[in-house]
């Protein structure tokens, strides 16, 4: 039986002056917490909070407190780091389902990046003592954590890589194959939730204009089609042959 939760958005900084709603939120829907008993279910649906944002709204602020885990539930975010100078730079998108603000949670540190909701979003907002039991008590809880970090690690060792690469069109093609989804039997390889050519250009440390050249190149030649938020790649393989210098 699916276990819903029904909360009032709270009025925060973030959501402006809005008047409140009702939000039905299915928790198994939330990949994370999709193998939960009935019991956790109840237990996290007493103490998750649900939160607005508009479009730009900072989400989390680098250096801010550890104090929960947060679940993306509609919309998209960007994880960005400033630099001393002041300067935004991405790190990746988040897309609905993710949950972010598990590493300052884990080590019981400050936030090391901040988070900027580029669509309007609603995020799940669970305490930290909650979703400390679910990592300690929760073995699915556990094992997708695991799994999570490590392929965390394995996306910011390719990330490190793409940066290091001198060519700037070859980084922004080695930039879609990482970014893009395996395709089922039959089905395109696209790259869903396609970031503006700006908010590219900020993560790979490059210009917009640079980003529009280059795409509009793959189109022209036939390896890719643009789609309402979303990038599809016609030929693999002509792509693949890019990021290798043929």
């Amino acid at each position: 039986m699916t276990s819903t939760t029904k909360q009032d958005v709270p009025e925060t900084p973030a959501a402006g002056e809005e008047s409140r709603q009702n939000i039905q939120i299915h928790l198994r829907k939330i990949p994370l917490l999709a193998e939960l008993t009935d019991d956790e279910i109840i237990k996290v649906k007493g103490d998750i909070r649900i939160r607005h944002y508009a479009k730009r709204d900072v989400v989390l602020h680098k250096g801010g407190s550890g104090d929960g885990l947060l679940f993306l539930l509609t919309g998209q975010l960007q994880v960005i780091n400033v630099t001393e100078d002041g300067r935004a730079i991405g790190l990746r998108m988040l897309a609905p389902g993710d949950f972010f603000g598990e590493i300052a949670l884990i080590n019981n540190s400050t936030r090391s990046a901040s988070v900027v909701a580029m669509t309007e979003v609603l995020v799940a907002f669970l305490p930290a003592a909650t979703a400390m039991h679910l990592f300690s008590h929760v073995p699915s809880v556990a094992n997708q954590m695991l799994r999570h970090l490590a392929q965390k690690i394995e996306r910011d060792s390719e990330f490190r890589a793409l940066l290091s690469i001198n060519n700037t069109a070859k980084r922004i093609y080695t930039y879609l194959v990482l970014q893009q989804k395996p395709a089922a039997p039959g089905a395109p390889v696209v790259v869903e939730n396609l970031p503006t050519h700006q908010d590219i250009a900020n993560m790979i440390n490059t210009s917009r204009e640079t980003v529009t050249r280059a795409l509009l190149t793959l189109v022209q030649q036939g390896i890719v089609q643009k789609e309402p938020h979303r990038l599809v790649i016609i030929n693999p393989e002509a792509l693949q042959k890019l990021v290798q210098g043929s």
